[in-house]
């Protein structure tokens, strides 16, 4: 780990909360969101990517996908994070307090070259202070304690406004769209039944899902300063059913009920009862005195679009709850 990286934990929080560069004005769209940001906090560095959610019907009850398929965050990044000059004040710190605790003075001399000694900078890069920015490492906190949220070991290294950088792990829009997919929330899966609550053994449950509780998502990731910005939308594609039993049939077969038009599955209606459900249960055993628990899980297809114009596809995710139902003998009569 650098010098830089080492002092940079030992700075109190009001340097870290020096102003840096003007903000960009993001435009994207999130209606019915809630906003995420990062920056700095405590004693150590965080990112300044800014997350905004929109979409879900009910975000107090919404919660985070989970890939369907192997999958897994950035786990690191560079990023611009400081102005010249306040880069400046951060190191310069940053080497008094390295200085005081007894750190090497080898290190210090090195780093002062590269830094402020024209090699390859020239006092931090102050005179373009207004032209760019310094990018800095960043481990993503979603997956702390991962030993790949260790390998940008980089030292921070200068970009001009407007420019990403050529090089491994710089953040862009395709990283960000990773980062705002953890960030994605839907609403919980609560499914509408026929009978409702309980059932018979034998009788066909219908089950539905209402149009509010599956419509798309989005989750916004945007870096301001930098101009940066993507977008997920999240769109469901499938309900599947898990009667919580072996003993149990499904329908279809599959237990994966598709997305047609605007519902999932059909309501029951008087004058169905002879009639197969399009997306349903049907159980084979009483429960006793207790009841199945019912899991729904959708599954939502991942996209994402950037700042740059560019976009692309993510793993689908999927997120679900259950329901207990309660499955009775029918009950006949004996004359």
């Amino acid at each position: 780990m650098t010098a830089t990286r080492t002092t940079a934990a030992l700075v109190t929080a009001a340097l870290l909360a020096t102003p840096t560069a003007a903000r960009a004005d993001f435009s994207e769209p999130a209606p019915e969101s809630h906003e995420v940001s990062g920056g700095a906090s405590g004693q150590s560095i965080t990112s300044k990517v800014t997350f905004k959610v929109g979409g879900t019907s009910r975000v107090g009850e919404a919660g985070a996908l989970t890939p369907a398929s192997p999958w897994t965050p950035p786990p690191c990044w560079y990023e611009p994070f400081w102005t010249a000059r306040d880069f400046k004040k951060f190191t310069e710190a940053s080497w008094r307090m390295h200085a005081a605790a007894g750190g090497a003075g080898a290190d210090l001399a090195a780093e002062k070259a590269r830094l402020r000694g024209g090699h390859p900078y020239k006092d931090f890069n102050v005179a373009k202070n207004s032209d760019g920015m310094w990018w800095i490492a960043i481990d993503n906190p979603a997956i702390a304690g991962d030993a790949t949220a260790t390998e940008c070991t980089r030292d921070p290294f200068w970009a001009d406004r407007g420019e990403v950088p050529d090089a491994p792990g710089a953040i862009g829009p395709e990283m960000l769209a990773g980062l705002a997919y953890q960030e994605t929330q839907v609403p919980g899966t609560q499914v509408s039944m026929a009978p409702e609550g309980g059932t018979k053994v034998n009788l066909p449950t219908w089950i539905w899902l209402d149009e509010a509780e599956f419509r798309a998502v989005s989750a916004t990731a945007s870096l301001p300063g930098a101009g940066l910005w993507a977008r997920t939308t999240a769109t469901p594609v499938s309900l599947r059913i898990d009667p919580g039993t072996s003993d149990a049939e499904t329908y279809p077969a599959s237990g994966e009920c598709v997305i047609e038009g605007r519902s999932v599955g059909e309501p029951y209606a008087r004058g169905k009862s002879g009639e197969t459900p399009p997306c349903g249960v049907r159980y084979l055993r009483s429960s006793g005195g207790a009841a199945y628990e019912l899991g729904a899980t959708l599954t939502w297809r991942m996209s994402w679009q950037g700042s740059d114009g560019t976009s692309g596809d993510l793993p689908d995710g999927v997120y679900g709850s259950g329901q207990d139902v309660a499955v009775q003998e029918i009950q006949a009569l004996n004359r």
